[in-house]
């Protein structure tokens, strides 16, 4: 039997490539970001989703050494940004702070080019929120009875903003008018910020959104705050009664706000970022900015994410079917 022996260099030149292999996801995660990260967001400036992201951004890059730059792309639904976070690298460099509308209930509406549970890793939900149904004040009505009166005296009369055909605003709105029997006009926006700015101006006369934009308007007596969709009143708005005070027990309906990564991001990485996100979540301040904005700090690793994305996407399916929305 003929032997074979690697001479001394060889073996130490294949002993050096095989700690490589073992070593380099090591090696990637310690150095892991050696970059700014790109977050980006499916909304325009000013609603829940854009203040989760510079919630989030600034602490997150505080702990992991390098800037974390929030990036706006509204649009198409949420679609511009979706697309854009599943085609991108999965290195941990492109990720995605979503909202709930856009990635369980949007998907339903009308086709779109990336898939909510195959083409994103789930990193950890950042904020929860209830919707406040808020009206302009120049519009006659004092609470949700009211509202759903002068609907029907004025069929076709009303109309509201959302941010964006398909969009948990839309999907909560149409609900309503179901339960209601009533006829309100939806027009649809690129995000909140701007169906919120025509709202204060008047142009439109009403809307249903999370809390965080909306309470500096509601105490500056701007907007007219009728009913919050949570199972209890917000601390925020104490005077402002739930739905189901209002005669609507069954409009219940909450927003959530997480971060995702490309799917095939390594596990390492992800498991690194939901880490370091839940140590920030935790803080005092952190649980304080949030309960500002009558939001709630609301932590799901990436296991838990997967499930309850996955939960929330049957879960608005079959009610998007049931309302028969469709898309443009």
């Amino acid at each position: 039997m003929k032997v074979s022996f690697l001479s001394s260099p060889l073996r130490a030149a294949l002993a050096a490539a095989t700690f490589a292999v073992v070593a380099s996801p090591a090696i990637a995660l310690a150095d892991y970001p050696d970059r700014p990260i790109t977050l980006l967001v499916p909304a325009a400036p000013g609603g829940t989703t854009d203040l989760s992201a510079r919630l989030i951004a600034q602490p997150l890059g505080e702990a992991l050494g390098q800037s974390v730059v929030v990036e706006n792309k509204p649009g198409a639904s949420g679609s511009i940004a979706s697309q854009a976070v599943a085609s991108a690298k999965p290195d941990g460099y492109t990720l995605l702070l979503q909202y709930s509308g856009y990635n369980a209930i949007s998907p339903h509406v009308q086709p779109v080019s990336w898939d909510p549970i195959k083409d994103f890793a789930p990193i950890a939900n950042i904020l929860s929120a209830p919707q406040v149904i808020v009206v302009r004040p120049s519009l006659p009505v004092k609470t949700l009875k009211e509202l759903v009166e002068y609907a029907k005296a004025n069929p076709d009369k009303l109309n509201y903003a959302s941010s964006g055909n398909g969009a948990l605003q839309h999907v909560a709105t149409e609900l309503l008018k179901q339960m209601a029997d009533i006829k309100i006009a939806h027009i649809p926006y690129k995000g909140t910020g701007p169906a919120l700015n025509d709202l204060l101006g008047g142009a439109v006369d009403m809307t249903v959104t999370t809390p965080p934009p909306l309470l500096g308007h509601i105490k500056a007596g701007k907007l007219r705050a009728l009913a919050v969709t949570g199972p209890k009143r917000l601390e925020s708005l104490p005077d402002v009664p739930t739905a189901a005070e209002a005669g609507y027990p069954d409009l219940l309906v909450s927003s959530w706000f997480a971060m995702y990564a490309p799917a095939g991001t390594p596990q390492a990485v992800i498991d690194k970022l939901a880490g370091t996100i839940e140590g920030i979540m935790k803080t005092e301040d952190f649980r304080k900015k949030a309960a500002e904005q009558g939001a709630e700090a609301e932590f799901m690793g990436p296991a838990k994410l997967a499930e309850y994305t996955q939960e929330e996407y049957d879960r608005w399916g079959k009610v998007v079917k049931a309302a028969g929305i469709k898309g443009n």
